[in-house]
């Protein structure tokens, strides 16, 4: 009888498990998609790579010049989707599907614009309330659809679908009640209201970067102490695994999913606010949808629903967004972009097909040292 060796794991194994290789492969596959369609349509590609290290570090190697307002450009085109891709990943982790950060996001962007206009014009108190209001705003909007998920058992997809039409025509419609206001735009926001900071403005050359950026590192860390520090957390976790188990475990199903979607609509509504009073000089009278929540849930796949993962997912995301002119500028195709970063999720929703590929392996090498023990 033969004698059995453990089989060893191989680096197609290890690689297939780990969530950060399978990220970053997708990431390296989306650009080099994207380097075959700039080739197809007969442009050089090392225009677009030039314009993404023009985003990233300011430098423009095609004529030697460095401004570093194009970092501060795309640190502030990143904020918002990091917030919300904090938002999808938090509701996530509790085994919810969150599409309503859209609406999340539009509900804390009113709040913070009739806070800026109506608000106390006191400096720094205007624009924290702002905050506070969107915040609170976004996550009420988002714990009504937790609430109905776990009192109701309503689908979360539809309730936040719903939720979306009337948060956008419910802001328009508010907006409009605003004296001075026309179809486009507010009257201008008191400067006490903004999250544009002095130092920020200098440091950045002139971007619109502004304090925004330190609320998404605040929400980041806030993420990742309250799902990997805390008994909330390990509730909430516990709660997305395994909503039975974690019901006859003694916790509260109902609670958690609650306040997973009230946090989740928070960071949502914070994006709100930092695109609200850090970007604009007045209030909007929206449009149409600016799909920040939407571009959340790539952000969120790609970054693993971590803390982490979702700020350097965020970060490149952006990188993507702010390069889109200076690639026009290079006769490069913007809508490159929003094709590698459609081929990356794509690419990174195979995920569940990486794990039917580990079980067959598993299986057939199972069968194989079956076979060889019985001989």
């Amino acid at each position: 009888m033969k004698k059995h060796i453990p089989h060893e794991t191989s680096f197609l194994d290890r690689m297939l498990t780990s969530s950060k290789a399978v990220s970053t492969a997708v990431v390296i596959l989306g650009f080099l998609c994207g380097t075959f369609l700039v080739v197809v349509v007969g442009r050089d590609p090392r225009g677009m790579y030039s314009a993404m290290l023009q985003a990233l570090t300011g430098l423009d190697v095609t004529r030697g010049t460095w401004n570093i307002r194009y970092v501060g450009e795309w640190l502030n085109a990143s904020v918002p989707l990091i917030l919300c891709g904090l938002s999808m990943a938090f509701a996530a982790r509790t085994g919810l599907f969150n599409i309503g950060a859209e609406g999340q996001y539009i509900v804390g962007l009113t709040a913070a614009q009739l806070v800026a206009i109506f608000g106390p014009p006191i400096p720094v108190l205007h624009w924290v309330l702002a905050l506070l209001a969107a915040g609170m705003a976004g996550g009420l909007w988002g714990g009504i659809v937790g609430w109905l998920k776990a009192k109701f058992s309503v689908s979360e997809v539809v309730a936040t679908i719903m939720l979306n039409y009337i948060a956008f025509f419910g802001s328009r419609w508010l907006t409009m009640l605003i004296p001075g206001t026309n179809t486009y735009r507010t009257l201008t926001l008191p400067v006490t209201a903004r999250l544009s900071n002095p130092f920020l403005d200098f440091f950045s050359n002139g971007s619109r970067l502004n304090l925004g950026l330190f609320v998404a590192l605040a929400s980041c860390l806030i993420f990742w102490f309250l799902m990997e520090k805390t008994r909330l957390g390990f509730e909430l976790r516990a709660t997305g695994l395994n909503r039975d188990a974690a019901y006859y475990a003694g916790i509260g199903v109902t609670k958690s999913l609650t306040i997973s979607m009230t946090v989740a609509g928070a960071f949502a509504g914070l994006a709100g606010a930092a695109v609200a009073l850090g970007s604009f000089s007045y209030g909007r009278v929206l449009g149409g949808y600016d799909n920040y929540g939407f571009n959340g849930i790539a952000v969120a796949l790609v970054g693993n629903s971590t803390a982490g993962g979702t700020l350097i997912s965020g970060l490149l995301f952006g990188m993507l967004a702010s390069a889109q002119p200076l690639m026009q500028s290079r006769q490069i195709p913007k809508e490159i972009t929003w094709i590698i970063s459609g081929l990356v999720v794509i690419f990174i929703s195979l995920r569940a097909g990486f794990r039917l590929l580990l079980d067959w392996r598993a299986r057939r090498r199972a069968a194989v040292e079956k076979e060889t023990r019985d001989e």
